[in-house]
């Protein structure tokens, strides 16, 4: 047991198994409905079943969060990233009219060239070589964008033609439950009770029982279906990648896009939660960071292979930190939690997308601190920083934040004169983004 334990990065003088479990259990929670959206999405592309989806984001995630268990040991989670199931979908397949194969074709080349990239410290030169000020400025954005979504997801904010955005009818339906939600788990934190977070979920899943959609006349938590249920076959889209679409003129096109987002977002991630669970070295660059960029590029293989889309390192994973999760058991028993999600499928589906809101708003409180490193009299600093900060929400995309960032940061150097400031890497990255918003 203790040699596992070794295995998983798990010191019996700082961590304890308890907390490591449940911490693993919350993060599972509170990315669980990954297992609902993705499915949706995909349900748009023909003859891709989505219960067979189902089936292949539950297996890709488990496999994937094992090996930043076993091989990162890390207390990260691994599943299909939202914004790039919406690309696989919406872009790839349905604006630019390819077939589903080529998308994961294009999912697979991508995910080998970044798993070559993090066995050759490429990535972690990179992720190194961005100035501390802006790693910050990373952290906070994040944790900003998953609240947004949380609020997004419960109904508390909901767009608006007049304004994008506005205040929802709190008063009723889903967002008086995120409400309800948001209010027990913030004071559990507050009272700094163990699982706080956790219990926030089960309590907030358990009241939905009683609550309906003001629309629909349903109860928000409801169990579909039978507990138990055998997964669906995964046969319809399991290994179909089709390498004639190499030959497809705009194939690599789609795969450098793939890997400019799915390369910043994991980097983003893998920055904002080292440092949330204390795996900083002393210039505050992420210990081991190769390794979890390489679990995640295996994990995208292996997805491709099951049939769907590119992984990512789930922010949500700070849901599980915030619980006391710090090593690879925690990642583990996330991955447990996968595969058992396969046979309780619909238990798992039956919790509400505002039972998950409370946990990503106070991922966003747990990551906004990193701001108060931010040299905010230093406008070289606070300038991208800001633009990387309020980019991420505001735009959707966590790429996006680290990319007018890192181009900010290199033009304001430039003219103030401190090129010495600034790595070769930075030099190319700001060409390469730059390059990437006029041709992609």
């Amino acid at each position: 047991m203790s040699d596992m334990l070794k295995i998983l990065g798990f010191d019996p003088a700082r961590h304890k198994i308890s907390t490591e479990i449940s911490a693993g259990i919350t993060a599972f929670l509170t990315m669980a409905y990954i297992l609902a959206v993705n499915p949706t999405i995909f349900s748009s592309v023909e003859w891709m079943p989505p219960r067979a989806v189902f089936t292949a984001t539950a297996v890709a995630s488990a496999f994937a969060t094992l090996l930043m268990a076993l091989y990162a040991k890390r207390p990260f989670c691994v599943a299909p990233g939202m914004g790039l199931n919406a690309f696989f979908v919406y872009t790839v397949c349905i604006m630019s009219g390819h077939n589903w194969r080529f998308a994961l074709t294009a999912v697979f080349v991508e995910a080998v060239i970044a798993l070559i990239l993090s066995l050759t410290n490429t990535l972690t030169k990179i992720a190194n070589a961005i100035p501390q000020g802006l790693k910050n400025a990373i952290t906070a954005g994040i944790g900003l964008f998953i609240a947004f979504v949380g609020l997004q997801s419960a109904g508390i904010v909901v767009k608006s033609d007049t304004t994008l955005v506005s205040l929802g009818n709190i008063t009723q339906g889903a967002a008086l439950l995120g409400v309800i939600g948001l209010t027990i788990t913030c004071i559990l934190i507050t009272l700094d009770v163990k699982g706080g977070i956790l219990i926030g979920i089960i309590a907030t899943t358990i009241i939905g029982l009683f609550i309906k959609d003001p629309e629909t006349g349903e109860v928000l938590t409801e169990l579909r279906g039978q507990a138990v249920s055998m997964p669906e076959s995964l046969s319809p889209i399991f290994c179909k990648i089709d390498f004639r679409s190499l030959l497809v003129p705009d194939f690599w096109v789609v795969v450098l896009a793939l890997l400019f987002y799915d390369m910043f977002s994991v980097m983003g991630s893998v920055v904002a939660l080292s440092g949330k669970s204390g795996y900083v070295d002393s210039n505050g660059n992420p210990l081991n960071s190769g390794k979890c960029f390489a679990a995640n590029s295996i994990g995208s293989i292996a997805a491709s292979l099951c049939g769907t889309s590119t992984m990512t390192i789930f922010m949500e994973s700070a849901s599980g930190i915030g619980s006391g999760g710090r090593s690879g058991l925690t990642s583990l028993t996330t991955a447990v939690c996968f595969v058992l999600a396969l046979l309780f499928s619909n238990v798992f589906l039956a919790i509400p997308a505002p039972a998950t809101a409370a946990p990503l708003v106070i991922i966003g409180v747990m990551t906004i601190s990193s701001v108060s490193d931010i040299d905010w009299t230093d406008y070289r600093e606070a300038i991208p920083a800001f633009l990387a900060l309020v980019i991420m929400p505001m735009t959707y995309s966590i790429a996006d934040g680290v990319f007018i960032g890192i181009i900010a940061y290199t033009v304001l150097s430039l003219v103030e004169g401190k090129r010495k400031d600034l790595s070769p890497l930075m030099y190319i990255l700001t060409i390469l983004f730059i390059l990437k918003y006029i041709f992609l």
